[in-house]
């Protein structure tokens, strides 16, 4: 009669040891946004999870956030992230997507758009998603800010809502967005004051997009 009660017992243990085993396997994370002054979008093996400071999943605890960084806590080890850095690695082997750095992971902002922090050619720049743009679009003012040599860059026209417009067609080395980064991306600048970097499909084309409510998902093409 006790044996069944016995094997349920054993069963249980097993599912625990499984989950222990996974549990154990080591994490990667990343801060990919905040939502609030206490709410961080972190990316944990590849999972967008949104947490409140204090609170704990998948075996990281959020302890800060403050000012585009966070401190978690992983099995006792405190660990600082920045806002568009590579993700942190927390031992052993990490998630395919994660360990690869091909997945971004973007929260909504205001007015329902997604961007976020990020570099080009090592120059932190803000960004955000475009997808009715051809090509990735900044102002002169913020090329020659990062130091983009952009009057050398092709002239030409192009048609706006306000009506043509000169740009100088460039080649921007290195663009960094949550980690991942892209070699070699067509951009325009343009004379017109723009408050962020547009980011077309001259760099979205190179990922394929997925929204999930607030969270926009790209993940690189290989």
């Amino acid at each position: 009669m006790q044996a069944a009660p016995r094997r349920v017992r054993l069963a249980a243990l097993a599912l625990s040891g499984c989950g222990a085993a996974a549990w154990a396997l080591a994490q990667s994370v990343s801060l990919a946004g905040s939502m609030g002054s206490d709410k961080a979008l972190l990316v944990i093996d590849g999972q967008a999870l949104v947490l409140a400071v204090g609170d704990s999943r998948q075996g990281v605890l959020l302890r800060s956030l403050q000012g585009g960084q966070a401190e978690v806590e992983v099995a006792g080890r405190r660990l600082a992230l920045t806002l568009g850095a590579s993700p942190a690695r927390l031992g052993g082997a990490a998630t395919a997507a994660a360990a690869t750095g091909a997945t971004i992971v973007l929260p909504m902002g205001q007015g329902g758009h997604f961007g976020g922090s990020g570099q080009i050619n090592g120059k932190t720049v803000q960004f955000m998603l475009d997808s009715g743009a051809t090509t990735v679009a900044l102002s002169q003012a913020e090329a020659s800010r990062i130091g983009l040599d952009w009057k050398s860059g092709r002239a030409g026209m192009t048609v706006t809502a306000n009506g043509p417009v000169p740009v100088h067609a460039v080649v921007l080395s290195s663009v960094r967005l949550g980690g991942v980064e892209v070699a070699n991306v067509a951009a325009v600048v343009l004379p017109a004051e723009l408050p962020v970097v547009l980011l077309g499909n001259s760099y979205l084309g190179r990922f394929t997009m997925r929204q999930d409510g607030d969270v926009m998902r790209l993940e690189k093409k290989l």
